[in-house]
């Protein structure tokens, strides 16, 4: 193992060179960008070990550049925010972004070095996943989802996440945790019940979450309670996730009603993926990409139609299963360029054999089962034409201006790929 390497970014060439001489002085290697636009260079060639990174620059500033990098799935090594000027609620966004932490200029070098040290040892020991709530897409069901929690965010009130199997309900509690603070996610629920461990001592200050609370026994549901009396105490935030109906639990006598009680007073919905699957390409993209920086697989891309394959499919194991599918496709493809055909043997694409595995029911009104159909039958022909939508009119016998007001009628959204 090599030196870590520190980029630094910062328009004053002062700083730049006062922090890139007293960091060298410590064996790091150092590499300098006066703006945005040079980070950006950067990053696209490397993943630096840590980025020192100011605020306040003329071209780009760094809270925006921390977003770019988040939306796009590169915020994957810690960041510490540099700046003489903000405010607490800058350091505050930034940190809810994914930013490790703040130095305030002038900056101390005793202070910059026990910074960048935590910093650097958190990357080693919690490597960053490369998805946040950034970069779950652009949706109104995604973006309705952040405001939800940024509502929220301030509460210390517990918080219900309640997701389909496989959602990025852990994304979203990540999002409700304050860096530098502890983060406890047991991940087994027999510690509820166990004398001897004490999950609020270990959470103090910080967020203890628990996956699938749907899940837990009788004798747990009671520690939880037991735990959740004492949240205040220790300054714990519980969030919890859960799959599963607790409401339909409680009145079959499966869930305690006091616990349900104090759990659903703050519930926030996690939509599935096939809720935003216009999102599902950029996703992949972020998945795959990260398995390539991590040096996990040679360069690989994915071809326009294995995307379309996996925005069209079936994901009942929700995020979970797409990122399985993207590994997978990645580590055996056969070629740099991940075909359709390979993305095909690994899940099954969303056509006229999964209509007929999950028909219409046809006690629904004509108007609706109808309106069902329509969807199905232009996502079906959107995804065998690979999103040419010249081809797609050809085939559905209809003008382009009136596919399109089709398409828009119906929800569904599609970017076409033009002419043929």
């Amino acid at each position: 193992m090599g030196p870590s390497q520190i980029l630094i970014v910062d328009d004053e060439v002062g700083i730049r060179e006062l922090l890139s001489e007293i960091l060298e002085d410590e064996g790091y290697q150092v590499r300098l960008a006066e703006n945005a636009s040079q980070a950006r260079d950067i990053r696209n060639r490397m993943r630096p070990d840590l980025v020192l990174l100011d605020i306040w620059m003329p071209d780009t500033d760094g809270i925006t550049l921390l977003k770019e990098w988040a939306s796009r799935g590169l915020l994957t090594m810690p960041v510490v925010m540099m700046s003489g000027h903000a405010t607490i609620d800058t350091a505050v966004e930034a940190t809810r972004i994914g930013a490790f932490d703040f130095l305030e200029k002038p900056i101390a070098m005793q202070k910059l070095l026990a910074t960048v040290g935590r910093a650097l040892q958190r990357g080693k020991s919690e490597p960053a996943s490369p998805l946040s709530l950034l970069s779950l897409g652009r949706a109104p069901v995604i973006a309705e989802l952040r405001r939800r929690l940024e509502q929220v965010a301030n509460l210390r009130a517990p918080v219900l996440l309640l997701g389909p199997p496989g959602s990025p309900t852990e994304l979203c509690a990540r999002y409700l945790h304050r860096p530098n603070t502890p983060w406890v996610a047991p991940e087994s629920t027999a510690c509820l019940v166990d004398p001897s461990i004490d999950l609020l001592a270990e959470a103090r200050d910080g967020v203890l979450f628990l996956r699938e609370v749907g899940d837990l026994s009788r004798m747990e549901q009671k520690g939880l309670l037991l735990y959740a009396a004492k949240l205040d105490r220790y300054n714990v935030r519980l969030v919890c996730a859960s799959s599963r109906n607790l409401a339909e639990l409680m009145q079959q006598g499966q869930f305690d009603a006091k616990l349900y009680e104090l759990l659903a007073a703050v519930t926030v919905p996690v939509p599935a993926l096939k809720d935003h699957r216009e999102d599902i390409p950029e996703i992949a993209r972020i998945l795959l990409s990260q398995c390539v920086e991590a040096g996990e697989v040679p360069m690989r891309s994915f071809s326009t139609a294995a995307l379309n394959v996996l925005r069209n499919a079936e994901w009942p194991g929700d995020l979970a299963q797409l990122n399985g599918v993207v590994r997978s496709a990645a580590h055996t493809a056969l070629t740099e360029e991940i075909t359709a055909e390979e993305v095909e043997r690994l899940v099954p694409r969303r056509d006229a054999t999964s209509m007929a595995r999950f028909p219409i029911p046809l006690d629904l009104p004509l108007r609706e089962a109808r309106e069902r159909f329509e969807q199905m039958y232009f996502e079906h022909h959107i995804a065998r034409e690979e999103g040419n939508v010249s081809r797609v009119a050809e085939k559905v016998g209809l003008e382009r201006t009136h596919l399109y007001r089709k398409l828009k009628q119906l929800g569904i959204r599609f970017q076409g790929r033009g002419e043929s």
